[in-house]
This record gives structure tokens, C-alpha cells and sequence, in this order.
């Protein structure tokens, strides 16, 4: 791994740092219950336009979380509601550290080791495919983003059963 967990998240450009906001966001939804897994699609769309139409997007996401309250899903909450309003570099990188960060903690709570090993390499995997995108952008990275997002969002849903199963 060329990237450390605790390093700042900095992809080039603006596309970068809100992809990789936005795949850690992604794979901490199972923490806000049973939300569609496609609940971040409007993001992820203006995300691989480059911006287009982000402040509309981000307020539909807004809208769309369910209303509950509680420890794990007040970190998701905390993470999309750090998201800037607008479309703008240096925002979207303090979002990138700031959800970087919740993601690792929320890893950490649910039992830290295996888990939140696993957060930080997934980290790390989205910075280099995001850094290895064609012209700094992460257009082209996407799938492959989504792709590991998916798989968190699986193994998190399986942790999140047993505990409420008491295993």
C-alpha cells in the first residue's frame, strides 16, 4: 500500500477528494439501518460529471435519510452533513479528511482490528485507483471505487447482523 490510513486524503483536482468523501460515506450506510444501496446515486452521478448539478444533488440525498437516531448512524449523518454546498476545491478536501476520519472510527467502534484494518486498505485502494485515473480525474476510477464500496457495505451489513443477532 502506497498510502497510509492516517496520511490526508489529497487527489488531485476537485473530482478526487469528493469521490473519495463519497466512498467513504458509501461504505458506511448500513450504519443508518435499511437505507437502498443506492441512496448516494445523485452524488456518485454529479461526482463523475464533474460537479454538475451537486448542491440540487446533495439536497435530494439530504432528504432521502430516514429520520433515526443513534450513536452509529450519527456519524453517517455527521458525514453527509459535513458534504460543502457547493462545488469547491478546498471544501471538498476538508470533507474527504473529515469523512476519511468517521469512516476509520466508526470501524473502530464496531470492534476495531480485522474491521477497521480493513477500512484503512480500502482507503487506500480508492486514493491510488482515484490517483491513477487518466488527467487526475477519477471519472474513469469510478467503477472499481464502487465496486469496493459495494463489498464494504456487505461485510458491514454482516458484522451489523451479528451483533444484532448477540454473536
Amino acid at each position: 500500500m502506497s498510502h497510509s490510513a492516517q496520511e490526508p486524503i489529497t487527489p488531485a483536482g476537485e473530482r478526487g477528494p469528493a469521490a473519495a468523501a463519497l466512498a467513504c460515506l458509501d461504505r458506511c450506510l448500513p450504519l443508518l439501518g435499511s437505507v437502498p444501496d443506492d441512496l448516494l446515486r445523485p452524488l456518485w452521478r454529479s461526482v463523475a460529471e464533474g460537479g454538475a448539478h451537486w448542491t440540487a444533488r446533495l439536497q435530494e440525498v439530504r432528504a432521502a435519510v430516514p429520520d433515526t437516531a443513534g450513536p452509529a448512524d450519527a456519524l453517517v449523518r455527521d458525514m453527509l452533513g459535513a458534504a460543502p454546498p457547493a462545488w469547491d476545491g478546498a471544501a471538498l478536501s476538508a470533507w474527504a479528511g473529515t469523512c476519511a476520519a468517521a469512516a476509520r472510527e466508526a470501524h473502530e467502534r464496531l470492534g476495531g482490528g480485522p474491521l477497521a484494518d480493513g477500512e484503512a486498505r480500502r482507503q487506500a485502494q480508492v486514493l491510488e485507483l482515484l490517483a491513477a485515473a487518466p488527467d487526475g480525474g477519477p471519472s474513469d476510477g469510478l467503477r472499481p471505487v464502487l465496486e469496493i464500496s459495494a463489498e464494504a457495505r456487505r461485510v458491514l451489513r454482516a458484522v451489523l447482523s451479528r451483533r444484532g443477532r448477540g454473536a
